[in-house]
């Protein structure tokens, strides 16, 4: 006989069975299913309960709340070249430090760098924020405890403020007004301002003092004008502690070599002239560009005041510490010594032992011939000097940090 029975030792399947354009489940996978969901639910209660007994859970964030003995700097534009170095010295000198940062110009590399050096809880936070965004600065402000505000955050240059002026206006003028605006709202008195020599314009008289009658010629260095007037009258009714520094030429970068200037690549034909030399001396770029040879200056080229950037920081600590309730304080912050491009360009070639080839062009839109500062008031009143002034030396180390990091901060 034919045995046309299955045999007991075959398995029956578990998948649904079609038929007729309808599915039968097997009862016993739903209920497997079901299982699961009441397993996940009484897992995360027994960690909610257990999240609850713990003793730090529903305790704010140490940025959340004001500490005696310890000052929160929110800093600004804090992953860009400059913000990242003074980040650097307030983490040194214990501050608490926030970084907020869009990153249009900034690295995220800068950033972690800092994180590194200072992983303990409660020393440094980054935020990733636009400061054009008034509800999310305003929710900064609210879930944190600030007792300084350092605005370095800005586009920064010339040219391309010539070119774009409109973005100039609105990320420096307006969203200036926004930082403000936050600080008034929460009670934050004390902003340490990040200014510039491009509000003077073109003086007839150097050096350049704070007395000196500001004209400024192009987009960037009115941006920032504009930014200083609400500033000062805004602070006219108000007891905020106000410190406007008003910087040159920056170069250098952290002497122990763990940050330097890394522009994104789209804007190295605008940035600043250490970069371009770098650039032309790694062989990224055929040559260097020298943009005017016709000023009215002992070589033709334009004169700057060349300031390095751990100087710099070391004058906006100082500022914070000085910064006074319902005063104003309003410095410059250059060495006092103009050089010229071409003495810049030759102190490049000895610092990196390069050759460079240089090419002179017409002058670009928006440049002044002769720019150099008058320490005085701010040797007098905020015992600040530059250190830092051999303009081969600072040179030589930012070099050095170029040619460690020859991808910048790498990918971000």
């Amino acid at each position: 006989m034919l045995n046309f029975a299955r045999g007991r030792s075959q398995t029956r399947s578990t998948r649904s069975m079609p038929f007729a354009g309808m599915e039968y489940h097997d009862p016993k996978r739903k209920s497997n299913f079901v299982g699961k969901i009441l397993m996940a639910a009484a897992l995360t209660a027994v960690c909610i309960i257990m999240l609850k007994q713990s003793p730090t859970f529903g305790t704010p964030s140490q940025f959340s709340r004001h500490e005696e003995g310890v000052t929160h700097v929110l800093v600004t534009g804090g992953a860009g070249y400059i913000g990242s170095h003074a980040a650097l010295r307030l983490l040194k000198e214990s501050y608490r430090v926030t970084i907020v940062d869009n990153l249009s110009r900034g690295n995220i590399g800068a950033v972690k760098v800092l994180q590194e050096l200072f992983p303990e809880p409660g020393r440094l936070q980054f935020i990733y924020a636009d400061l054009g965004d008034a509800k999310a600065v305003n929710k900064i402000f609210s879930e944190n405890a600030f007792d300084a505000v350092i605005h370095f955050a800005a586009v920064a240059y010339v040219g391309e403020s010539t070119l774009d002026p409109l973005k100039y206006y609105h990320n420096i003028t307006s969203n200036t007004l926004v930082v403000l605006e936050a600080m008034a709202a929460h009670g934050v008195n004390t902003l340490i301002y990040s200014s510039t020599c491009a509000t003077y314009g073109e003086p007839e008289k150097m050096p350049i003092t704070e007395e000196t009658r500001q004209v400024p010629i192009n987009p960037y260095g009115k941006a920032k004008k504009m930014a200083e007037d609400i500033i000062l009258d805004f602070s006219k009714n108000s007891d905020m502690a106000v410190m406007i520094l008003r910087y040159f030429n920056v170069i250098g970068s952290d002497p122990e070599g763990r940050l330097g200037e890394a522009p994104r690549p789209e804007l190295r034909e605008h940035g600043r002239i250490s970069g371009a030399c770098f650039d032309a001396a790694r062989g990224i770029m055929p040559g260097l560009k020298v943009k005017g040879t016709d000023y009215n200056t002992h070589d033709g080229t334009c004169i700057r005041d060349y300031i390095d950037v751990t100087d710099l920081v070391d004058a906006h600590v100082k500022a914070l510490q000085k910064a006074q309730p319902s005063k104003v304080g309003i410095y410059n912050v250059g060495t006092g010594k103009g050089r010229s491009v071409k003495e810049f360009v030759e102190a490049c070639k000895k610092a990196t032992g390069v050759d460079i080839k240089v090419d002179y062009l017409p002058r670009r839109p928006g440049d002044y011939a002769e720019v150099f500062s008058d320490p005085t008031k701010i040797r007098r009143e905020l015992n600040w000097t530059a250190q830092h002034t051999d303009l081969e030396e600072s040179l030589k180390t930012a070099w050095r940090w170029q040619k460690a990091h020859r991808d910048g901060y790498g990918a971000s």
